[in-house]
């Protein structure tokens, strides 16, 4: 797993062209749901623009998100995104470009371990579906509290595990064994969907990430669970 880890970046260029298609296929949809409601969890109140980073960007769902968003409230934001894999990035720039949002989203490759951007630069950090993927996530929390402004806002967006031991049972059943099988066929790639799914199993969630963001200097730290368990929305306060 921790090898995996530190091969991430090319794990993620290698399925990046279909990444997009699967994650809406194999959560029927639902992730589209669960991004709207994590970036309506973040406090939007700023007198002008703001500034924010999108930590693991990938294809940019997220960032394009909360563009529309602030944009909707007619707030000025300027969103970087930072992730290792240059693949998924260029994927991203296309589909911002054809959303006409390259001038508030950018892209840059540059990992959440050595974010390379100085103290208390962003209003607003974010992270989709990343940080199980960090090989250290005290130093990612900590990265992503470094640049974040006192007072302001994180929002994470994790996979987490359902408490009912039915739903959990056969959350269990299909991301070990129908999930992995559909991500190898349509990717080609046979480790990537396999991966998914050990890494969701052995990160911590819930209270335990709760705990962590303690650590890592965070307050007001509070965790939203999404679809019975199945994703859980985290925010916390520098």
């Amino acid at each position: 797993m921790q090898q995996e880890k530190q091969n991430i970046g090319s794990m993620f260029d290698r399925i990046a062209g279909k990444y997009d298609y699967l994650n809406h296929l194999l959560s029927l949809n639902i992730d589209k749901w669960w991004r709207r409601q994590a970036v309506k969890t973040i406090k939007k109140d700023f007198d002008g623009g703001c500034q924010c980073l999108d930590v693991a960007i990938g294809t940019g769902d997220l960032a394009i998100e909360l563009a529309c968003q602030l944009n909707s409230q007619h707030t000025s934001c300027n969103i970087t995104g930072i992730d290792l894999s240059i693949e998924m990035m260029r994927i991203g720039e296309e589909k911002v470009r054809k959303r006409g949002l390259e001038q508030c989203i950018s892209f840059q490759q540059a990992s959440a371990l050595d974010i390379p951007f100085a103290d208390d630069t962003f209003d607003i950090v974010t992270c989709a579906y990343g940080v199980r993927n960090f090989s250290n996530l005290n130093k990612g929390l900590a990265e992503m509290q470094r640049v974040l402004k006192p007072n302001r806002q994180l929002m994470i967006l994790e996979f987490s595990y359902p408490k009912n031991k039915l739903i959990a049972w056969t959350y269990d059943l299909y991301f070990t064994h129908i999930l992995p099988a559909v991500g190898r066929f349509f990717s080609k790639d046979k480790t990537a969907y396999t991966y998914l799914n050990r890494s969701v199993k052995s990160f911590v969630w819930g209270e335990q990430m709760c705990k962590q963001l303690t650590a890592a200097g965070f307050s007001q730290v509070t965790h939203k669970t999404l679809t019975c368990g199945i994703t859980t929305i985290y925010t916390a306060t520098k």
